[in-house]
């Protein structure tokens, strides 16, 4: 089973959202949806980035380390990975802000 880490945006809120799950699909339709608590006042969320990982350990690991990175470091982090997610994103068919 593969695990994503994500960082989402939403335009209205000015902010990111950091998760990990093993249905990305499925999670950035219930962030939009509205049907998670932390997100639903920020739809719609923009998938900016995201990255999959082999072990949930691995995804919660990298997960924690990305709530942790202040807004700039957030955002320098992005356009640091921004190819590979890219990639990854047109290999699972998502549409992402990139």
């Amino acid at each position: 089973m593969d695990f994503y880490v994500y960082i989402l945006y939403s335009d209205s809120a000015d902010a990111y959202y950091k998760g990990q799950t093993t249905d990305l699909h499925d999670r950035i339709h219930r962030h939009n949806n509205e049907y998670e608590k932390a997100t639903k006042k920020g739809a719609p969320w923009k998938l900016i980035w995201c990255t999959q990982k082999q072990t949930r350990s691995e995804a919660l690991l990298l997960e924690k380390k990305l709530k942790n990175l202040s807004r700039e470091k957030t955002i320098r982090f992005i356009e640091k990975y921004a190819e590979e997610s890219r990639a990854l994103t047109l290999k699972l068919g998502l549409r992402s802000g990139c």
